[in-house]
């Protein structure tokens, strides 16, 4: 194996011993000679193990002495339960929830832990704004003509060179452009299915996913999750005779951070090829990795062409340009038509500013910038939850992603926590917008997008002690 491939793999396998409790807070590590002799590797590529450990502030380094794991005191808090949704196709959406809480997008007065998104600096704008210009003088006419139904070539081109950081080995011509995430996962609702057929997601899940499904006339199955490892493949395996389409964020679901396993993926893709069921997979956060590598994806198992691969910028670049794409496999001309009859086609020039930032590699340098940046904000927002709210507070631990889901004492009520957090100018989602089941009242999403500062902090602890208030009233 190549070594700068390598030390990845002997990083992560050290990361995930001290996050598993394998290695603990003060154990001393293998020196750099040492990792040398046991994985023969050079001592460049030892160091750049201990380099990318420490990044992800797992590792430190004491003066004549070597390397130790840092102090990570939240690891004995305890996780959320694995979900359990009664097995019933359900269509009770909250609605005036859901309502509620998204009034407040864009509402700058409000520290809005609400979103799944990055805000400010985490994104590049003067960079993005220079593209733009760009693009402007490169595309004929400047971008105001109709571009093609499946999309700019130069986009679909750097997703096909990038599917191999995940996995992947689809071409340009497997994709197709769509106005974000969202967009391409109402093409493939529309594509595979009719009012009145059952789709299977995750619980909880995100809103927009089940209101959509509804919006067409499904029944919505919501399946056991666990907040590490994802859906229950048991649970999948009993429902497969009563669905018709799958939807699952397999890496770092929003809301509860979970990313499937490679085996549970295999497993998964296999089982729905076997009954024919086709899988849609939302792979909008897999880019927003805390390790040392990128997770698979579904389709990186699609031998048969039943996994629609959908994802988008939004949740790392540029959430306003609605830049997505779909890998439809053998559903393809089905997307095609549905683009064609919903979209007629996409706006090239936000897709020629997008395609050209990934092609000059400033996007793989923005990713691996802000995965360290969001990874220290999920540990200050982590350990400002710890210390600030109430005792027992059950928290995630996502290892990439945007989201963490806190489970308090089934007396706090969130919506009242709601409402007593939008008063102090803190919006919060409460856990009952991510199902369609009456579960979750005692939870809620909070976003790590937030870049970290005081006024941050002082909110975060004020929805501990709001939430505390409950606790005593």
């Amino acid at each position: 194996m190549e070594q700068s491939f390598l030390y990845l793999n002997i990083a992560d396998a050290i990361a995930n011993q001290i996050r598993t409790g394998v290695l603990r807070e003060g154990d001393k590590l293998p020196s750099v000679r040492m990792l040398c002799t046991e994985h023969q590797i050079s001592m460049n590529t030892a160091k750049r193990v201990y380099l990318e450990l420490e990044a992800l502030a797992l590792v430190e380094s004491k003066p004549q002495s070597g390397y130790f794991v840092s102090n990570l005191f939240y690891a004995e808090v305890p996780l959320p339960q694995v979900s359990n949704p009664i097995f019933l196709a359900n269509n009770k959406e909250p609605r005036e929830i859901i309502r509620k809480v998204y009034a407040n997008m864009g509402n700058r007065a409000l520290t809005l832990f609400s979103y799944s998104t990055l805000y400010d600096d985490f994104l590049p704008l003067a960079k993005m704004k220079k593209e733009i210009l760009t693009a402007s003088r490169t595309l004929v006419n400047g971008g105001i003509e109709y571009d093609s139904v499946q999309g700019n070539i130069n986009l679909r081109r750097m997703i096909a060179q990038r599917s191999i950081t995940w996995g992947g080995s689809i071409k340009e011509e497997d994709i197709i452009t769509t106005n974000g995430s969202m967009s391409a996962i109402s093409l493939c609702m529309l594509a595979l299915g009719k009012p009145g057929d059952t789709i299977a997601i995750e619980s909880p899940c995100y809103p927009g996913i089940f209101q959509l499904a509804i919006d067409l006339g499904f029944k919505v199955i919501e399946l056991p999750t666990d907040p590490a490892t994802g859906i229950k493949i048991e649970a999948l395996r009993d429902a497969v005779d009563h669905i018709d389409m799958c939807l699952l964020i397999s890496n770092y679901n929003t809301p509860l951070g979970s990313c499937m396993p490679d085996e549970n993926k295999k497993e998964i893709v296999e089982l729905l090829a076997k009954h024919n069921i086709p899988l849609i997979e939302d792979d909008v956060y897999g880019d927003l990795y805390f390790g040392t590598q990128r997770p698979k994806c579904c389709k990186a198992f699609d031998t048969t062409g039943n996994v629609l691969w959908c994802s988008s910028v939004s949740k790392t670049l540029a959430p306003g340009y609605r830049v997505g794409w779909v890998s439809a496999g053998k559903y393809k001309d089905k997307i095609m038509h549905q683009k064609l009859v919903h979209a007629i086609s996409t706006p090239p020039l936000m897709q020629e500013a997008v395609a050209s930032f990934m092609k000059s590699g400033n996007y793989d340098k923005h990713l691996r910038k802000i995965r360290k940046d969001i990874y220290s904000n999920y540990q200050k927002y982590l350990n400002t939850i710890i210390t600030s709210f109430p005792i027992g507070t059950k928290v995630n631990r996502p290892q990439g992603g945007l989201s963490l889901w806190i489970e308090f004492d089934e007396k706090i009520d969130a919506m009242d926590l709601y409402d007593l957090a939008i008063a102090e100018n803190i919006s919060i989602a409460p856990g009952r917008m991510f199902t369609v089941q009456e579960q979750f009242e005692n939870c809620i999403r909070l976003c790590i997008g937030l870049p970290w500062s005081e006024e941050v902090e002082e909110k975060l602890k004020r929805v501990g002690v709001l939430s505390k208030k409950l606790l005593n009233k």
